[in-house]
C-alpha cells in the first residue's frame, strides 16, 4: 500500500466542555469526522472545527449519529427508517453549511458509534443511511466497515464507498469490532497501535483478540479522539507510516479543499 488516509472523530465537545485537542489532531489527520450535534458538538464547535480543518487542508466529513447526547451515540436506538434518514440528512446539511462558509463542503459521511456498528448488519437502518446520503448528495462517499451491509447497499445505490480500519480498536475474528466494555476493545499503547497500522498497510491484515489474523482492506484508518493519548497514538502512527514510505493522503474520491 503506497498511500493511506488517517481520520479522527473531532468536534465532540459541547458548549464549554471539550473532549479532545482538536487542533493538535487536525495537524495529524487527513480527514476529520466532525460531530453534527446529535451525539456531541454544537453549532459553534462545528463551525470552529470545520474552519480549522479547511484552513489546514483536511477533508471534512459528517459524523452522523443517533440523537443521543446523553449516551454519546453509543447506545443502539430502534429508530424508524424514515425518521433516521431524515435525521442523517439534517446532520449532513448542518455541517455542510459550515463547510461552505469555510470555503469547502462536506466530502463524505461516516456513521458514529452504535449507528456505525448497527449498520454492519441492520438492513433497515443501513438502507436509511444510504437513502439519506443519496438524497442529499450522491457524490458523497460513505465510510464504513469492510463487509458491512451499509457499504454493500451504498455500492448498489451508486455511492462512492470507503473501507475503514481502526488503529485503536480490538477486532473479533469475524472482522467486526470488539464491543466497548469487553476486554481488548480499546488499544492504548502507542507502539502497539503503530505496529497494527504498519501491519495493515504492508500485509492487509490485523490481529484479532484471539490472535488470529483478519484480512482488512482499507483506504482509511481511524483513531478515536476520545481514546486516552489520541494525539500520541496518531503521532506514532504517522511516524511508522513515514518510515515505511507510505504517503498519508485523503482517500481517493474525497476531493480536496476548494
Amino acid at each position: 500500500m503506497s498511500r493511506i488516509d488517517l481520520n479522527a472523530d473531532l468536534g465532540e465537545g459541547f458548549g464549554r466542555w471539550t473532549l479532545a485537542d482538536d487542533r493538535a489532531l487536525l495537524g495529524l489527520v487527513t480527514s476529520a469526522n466532525v460531530a453534527c450535534g446529535f451525539h456531541a458538538g454544537d453549532a459553534s464547535t462545528m463551525r470552529s472545527v470545520v474552519h480549522d480543518a479547511v484552513a489546514g487542508g483536511v477533508t471534512v466529513g459528517a459524523h452522523v449519529s443517533y440523537r443521543d447526547l446523553a449516551g454519546f451515540g453509543r447506545r443502539f436506538l430502534d429508530v424508524p427508517a424514515a425518521e433516521l434518514a431524515d435525521e442523517v440528512v439534517y446532520q449532513v446539511a448542518a455541517l455542510d453549511g459550515f463547510a461552505r462558509l469555510a470555503g469547502d463542503r462536506v466530502r463524505y459521511v461516516k456513521p458514529h458509534g452504535a449507528l456505525y456498528n448497527a449498520v454492519v448488519h441492520h438492513e433497515e437502518q443501513a438502507r436509511a443511511v444510504v437513502d439519506a446520503v443519496r438524497a442529499y448528495d450522491p457524490s458523497l462517499a460513505l465510510v464504513g466497515l469492510p463487509g458491512s451491509i451499509v457499504l454493500r447497499r451504498a455500492e448498489e445505490a451508486g455511492l462512492p464507498t470507503v473501507h475503514e480500519a481502526f488503529a485503536d480498536r480490538g477486532y473479533l475474528p469475524t472482522g467486526e469490532l470488539v464491543p466497548r466494555g469487553r476486554p481488548g476493545a480499546v488499544l492504548h499503547d502507542a507502539a502497539q497501535v503503530a505496529a497494527r497500522v504498519a501491519g495493515l498497510v504492508t500485509s492487509g491484515t490485523v490481529v484479532a483478540v484471539d490472535g488470529t489474523p483478519v484480512r482488512v482492506e482499507a483506504a482509511s484508518v481511524c483513531v478515536h479522539s476520545d481514546t486516552p493519548g489520541a494525539v500520541g497514538l496518531l503521532t506514532a502512527v504517522r511516524r511508522a507510516l513515514e518510515e515505511l514510505g507510505v504517503a498519508v493522503q485523503p482517500f481517493a474520491g474525497a476531493g480536496s479543499p476548494a
